[in-house]
Formats: structure tokens, C-alpha cells, sequence
């Protein structure tokens, strides 16, 4: 399966913000965006010029794109879901990828990243609604509930990623349950509930010429 080998806050200095994509160390000083806040490559900080109207569109999209971990084919995907939907295509977008299950494992502090959960998903260590369920993009939806498996509770790397993520706020969508280590969807979440800093009209004027 594709997926995105190099190194990920090559991406956070590309789109010139905190993308979020190393877990605590995106917190620290070492975070690559504090300390080189420069786009990568030879030409790096000559590549300062305002953007234009497609570029804007398309710098929104690849940030959204890297802030959840989703390929162009699939992002695409998506946004089709989004527009076959009732209301805003946008908000609708941000909602669908919310709902992935790698997502709500991240948001629920069983996973430090993103990427750590869809590493965690992939070796089967949380179950979907008490089924095994091992593939990260499975959309959820209101009533699910993910948890920790019964063999997975007692691993080193589970304990220490949920003591370190003990402070962290969990969204108000979500109902997380620290002594079964199971998170409950109570419902998606509305715009105002996603702190994902892009204004998503751009995505849409993108995929509507």
C-alpha cells in the first residue's frame, strides 16, 4: 500500500505550520517548524512570494491532506463523499476525516500522533465495536466504540502513550472511558469542534473548477 516514507516535518516546514505530525515532540523546541521556519530544499527561504489565488487552494488542501495522513487518491475520495452530502461540502469534508478510525484513536489520547495510531491500528490493538477492526481509514460513526484490546492493556507502549496523554483535553464529540480505555463516538463533530487551522473553502473552489 502507498504511503508517505520521508520525513514528516519536511511537511510541517512546507505548509509553514505546526502540523502535528510527531506526537509530543511537535510541543517542544526541537519542533522542526520552530526551529527552521523555512520551506525545505536548496531555495528554500528565496520561495517567500505571495501566493496566488491557486495557490492558496492548493497549499490548504495539502496541509488538510498532511494533518490527517491521507494520500491524494483518497483525500479525492473523500471530498466526493462530502459533496454528495447535505449542507456544506467543506464542513462535510472535515467531518469525514474526523470519523477515521486512526483519527479518533489520536483524539481520544490512546495514540500520541496520528501516525503512531495508524501504526497501532494496523498491528491490531483495538477492537470496533468488540470486533478486531485493523485497517485505520474505516469511517466511524455516532454510537461506535473503539477500544483498547484485552491483550493490548497490559503492553509498556500502550500504558506510557495513555499516562502521557492523561492531561490532554478529549474532544466533546467523543466519551472516553480511562479504566476500560475505550472511547464512545457520541456524535461527529460540528466545524466549530475541529482545531484544524484552514479554511476549507479554498479545498472546495479547488476541486470545483
Amino acid at each position: 500500500m502507498a504511503r508517505y516514507t520521508g520525513a514528516v516535518c519536511r511537511q510541517c516546514r512546507r505548509e509553514g505550520k505546526k502540523l502535528f505530525l510527531k506526537g509530543e515532540r511537535c510541543y517542544t523546541d526541537k519542533c522542526a517548524v520552530t526551529r527552521r521556519a523555512t520551506i525545505p530544499g536548496q531555495h528554500g527561504k528565496a520561495r517567500t512570494k505571495k501566493l496566488s489565488e491557486y495557490g492558496m487552494q492548493l497549499r490548504t488542501k495539502q496541509s488538510a491532506r498532511r494533518y490527517y495522513g491521507v494520500l491524494e487518491s483518497q483525500f479525492a475520495k473523500y471530498f466526493d463523499m462530502a459533496d454528495r452530502k447535505a449542507g456544506m461540502t467543506g464542513e462535510n469534508l472535515l467531518r469525514i476525516l474526523e470519523s477515521r478510525l486512526d483519527n479518533v484513536v489520536y483524539r481520544s489520547g490512546l495514540a500520541s500522533s496520528r501516525k503512531e495510531a495508524r501504526q497501532l491500528v494496523r498491528h491490531g490493538h483495538y477492537t470496533l465495536n468488540g470486533h478486531k477492526a485493523n485497517i485505520p481509514s474505516i469511517l466511524l460513526k455516532a454510537g461506535d466504540v473503539v477500544a483498547v484490546t484485552e491483550k493490548s492493556r497490559s503492553l509498556d507502549k500502550i500504558k506510557s502513550v495513555v499516562e502521557a496523554n492523561s492531561s490532554k483535553p478529549v474532544p466533546k464529540w467523543l466519551d472516553f472511558d480511562a479504566e476500560k480505555l475505550a472511547v464512545k463516538v457520541i456524535d461527529l463533530p460540528n466545524r466549530e469542534d475541529i482545531d484544524l487551522d484552514v479554511e476549507e473553502h479554498y479545498i472546495v473552489e479547488l476541486y470545483s473548477k
